[in-house]
Parts: C-alpha cells; structure tokens; sequence
C-alpha cells in the first residue's frame, strides 16, 4: 500500500508579507493523514452591557428548554438551543459594603473580577484580577495575542467618573493585576491593523506617494504567500483559503468607508465617533469573529459602553441618554426606550452568534468551540441592584457546555460560580475564583 502524504499545516501558520502577517482561519490541512485528532481550543468571549436592563422585558417565560423569550432576547430565537439565560446571579462585590454611591463604577469593575473596588479617585485603584486574564494566565502563549481588549466608548485615563470613584474602574472590565486594568482599544481600524497589520508600513515611501495607500489592501503584502500555499492546497482548503481572504478584504473595505480616525485624547462622554455606531459596532464584531477564526486569540472582553454610559440612540428614535434612562421611576415611557435599547444590542449580539455558528472550525462551527458571555453589572438602572443580573451564556464550549435554555437559579448565586466553571471549562482548575461558593453547572 502506497503512503498516505498530505500537507501538515501548522495551526498557527500565517501568511507573511513585508510588515504584514494574516493568521490563516482552520483548513482541513492542518489535521494530518493518518494523525489522532488536533484537540481543538476553546474560546471565551465577554461582553458587557452598561446601566442594566428592563427586566420586565428580558426575563424569559417559564424555565427549562421550554422557556419564551420576550421581546428583548427574541432575536435569539433561532439559537435557543445553544443559548441559556440565567436568573438569580449576584456580584456582591458591586455593593456598596459602607462606601456610598457609585454603582456604575462597582458594576464594571466588579463584572469580571467580582471583587469590591477600593473607593479611590487616585493612583491607590485596587479591585481583582479577571477572570479573562487567569484564562490568559493559564493558556500562556498558545496565541499571537494572548487576549483581546475591545469598546465602544474610550475610557478617561484619570480623574474620577462615579461618585468619588476613578474612571480606571468606569472604563475597563478587564484586570490584570487588582491595580492595573487592561486598556481596551475602540477604534475598529486599529484593531484590525493590530491583527492583521497595517499597509501603511507595508510599502516604502516612494510607492506610497505613487499609490493612494487608502486603496491599498493587507492583502497585497502577502499575495505572493497566498498563491503559493493555495497551490500546495486541496480544493476544498482552497475555497476556505479564498472565501476567507474575501472577508478580510471585505472587512478593510467596509472600515475604509468610515471618516477618519478619532484622535488620541479623552473625549466627552456620550460623543458619538466618527462613522455610524450600528456600523462600528456591526464592523467590531466582525474583527472578533475574525480573531477567533483566525486562532489570534482565544480570550476577547467588550465593552458595548463604559459605565454609566450616557450614549443616544436617535436612530432608534432614542434622543435621551441611555444613563439618564435607566433612572425612570418607574416611568413607563422611559421603560419603553430602555427596552429599545436592550433590544437593540440583542440583535447585534445575535448577528455575532450566527457569524460564529457559520464558521466551520474542524468538523464543528466556531460557536461549538467558544463560550460567550453577554451580561450586565446591573440588574435594574433604577433600582442599581446587583442581584439577579441579566447574564446569558451561548456555546458548547467545546462539549463542555450545553444550551439550558432558562435556568432560575437561588437568590444570590454567586456570579462567580459560573466563571468558576469556564475557568475549568478552558483548563484551569482553581478551587474557588473571587467569592465562589461552587461550580455553577454549564450542561
């Protein structure tokens, strides 16, 4: 019998170019004739969501598999069975324990870390380190990037933002020591130059001054490395290879349509940034759906806004800020655009789901080797409770997770039961994460 030989592709191979370098998405190739099979990563998404919900709208009806979505979380419906929503978690550490207002800034800063921040507007911050950064503790360098901090909102660099409180708390959810925050990136065009690097340096001066570098592509930089792998590929990798590259370069065309670039320094909060938020927002999801494909990083935390964010949404036909809102009183017409709002941000989380459920990774889809939650430090703006959150988790996880539908778990089940267990979902086997009090089941 002849030999079986095929091309053993490295996973984390890339295709190189003078200052650019694009990480290839999953191709059969990278799975050897003959090999025991490439135990595949799991991937962890955080999504944040500020000033809470209208929880008349996004509780579902009844629990189990057989629960109705309301109005809110019905964009979802047509991933029910991979997605469980969850009553009852609490982050304690959001309280106040003796220190006052400041809610908006305990409910980030706390959201990941579940730890109390010192009440401080100095250079003293103190709160926990998060649970995305013990994910990237525990993977080391598996990835290009070891994790991946994105917003929407830019973040104060100083000064304080909630009743006595710094920004550093208001303005990052990600924690790499209990006094250092990792800052996240809100310009989708830096993010992709980061990833897929910058043309801008990918030619020399003389061409750039021939050739509008605006109309330039990544892609240039590493065509010649495209075409020679393409050509040791099967026919199917090839598709892959070109269907991929087409949404890279897609994805460049659609950030090329936005103005330019905001320039570096704190901006007012609630400003809206140059181009459309729905296609900044759309445009940022897209980059992380690519990031993960790509095996870039495996650990990725979002910040739809900072704390307390007092965004609009006129194009909701939302004039008020979304902060002021969430104080209604119990006003039924603010309630209304709360909910709006909340919906709003569903769909788009929706629409990042199905991206990821429509990527083939191995003999799977994206969405099967990742775990991605969607939540806030708050339950209800009005009533600033950090009781029964309004938190969802979509995925398998890598068939250590399983959609449960609505699961109604005990008053003030810790938040950090369930990032305990994705903690041990990824590897890590910590005995307790902030204030756990166990494993919150994810099957």
């Amino acid at each position: 019998m002849r030999p079986v030989r095929r091309l053993a592709l490295d996973r984390r191979a890339f295709l190189r170019g003078s200052a650019c370098a694009v990480a290839l998405p999953w191709l059969d190739a990278m799975q050897p004739a003959c090999a025991p099979a490439i135990r595949k990563p799991v991937r962890s998404v955080f999504v944040f969501y500020p000033n809470g919900v209208n929880p008349q709208h996004w509780r579902p009806d009844g629990v189990g598999r057989s629960a109705k979505y309301g109005r809110t979380l019905a964009p979802l419906q047509p991933l029910r069975d991979r997605v469980t929503v969850f009553s009852g978690l609490a982050i304690d550490g959001g309280r106040a324990h003796g220190d006052g207002p400041g809610d908006h800034a305990r409910a980030a800063s706390s959201f990941l870390t579940c730890a109390h921040p010192r009440k401080t507007g100095g250079s003293d911050i103190h709160v926990g380190v998060s649970v995305d950064q013990l994910m990237v503790e525990h993977l080391g360098v598996a990835t290009t990037f070891p994790s991946l901090e994105v917003g929407m909102e830019r973040g104060r660099k100083s000064g304080v933002c909630d009743s006595g409180y710094s920004c550093a708390y208001s303005g990052n959810i990600s924690w790499r020591t209990p006094s250092t925050p990792v800052a996240k990136e809100t310009n989708p065009k830096a993010v992709f130059a980061r990833l897929f690097g910058d043309p801008d340096v990918a030619y020399d001066a003389e061409i750039m001054r021939q050739k509008r570098v605006r109309h330039r592509s990544v892609l240039d930089a590493v065509n010649a490395d495209a075409r020679s792998l393409a050509a040791r590929l099967g026919a199917t990798d090839r598709r892959k290879l070109d269907d991929y590259l087409q949404s890279v370069r897609e994805l460049e065309q659609r950030l090329d349509r936005l103005d330019d670039e905001v320039p570096e320094m704190d901006v007012p909060e609630g400003l809206i940034e140059r181009g459309s938020y729905t296609d900044r927002l759309d445009l940022m999801y897209e980059i992380l759906a690519m990031a993960l494909s790509s095996d870039s990083t495996r650990v990725v935390s979002f910040m739809l806004g900072n704390a307390g964010s007092n965004r609009t949404y006129r194009f909701l036909g939302v004039p008020d800020a979304h902060h002021g809102l969430s104080h209604h009183g119990k006003d039924e017409k603010k309630r209304e655009r709360i909910a709006r709002i909340d919906n709003f941000h569903i769909k788009a989380f929706g629409r990042f789901l199905e991206r990821l459920a429509g990527e083939q990774d191995g003999d799977g889809d994206l969405l099967s080797q990742s775990m991605v939650l969607y939540g806030s430090g708050l339950g209800d703006g009005n009533r600033h409770n950090h009781d029964d959150l309004p938190v969802l988790l979509a995925g398998e996880g890598g068939g250590r997770v399983s959609g449960r539908g609505h699961v109604r778990l005990g008053e003030e089940t810790p938040m950090a039961n369930l990032y305990l267990a994705m903690m041990h979902a990824v590897g890590r086997e910590d005995e307790r994460f902030a204030d756990s009090s166990g494993l919150l089941a994810l099957r």
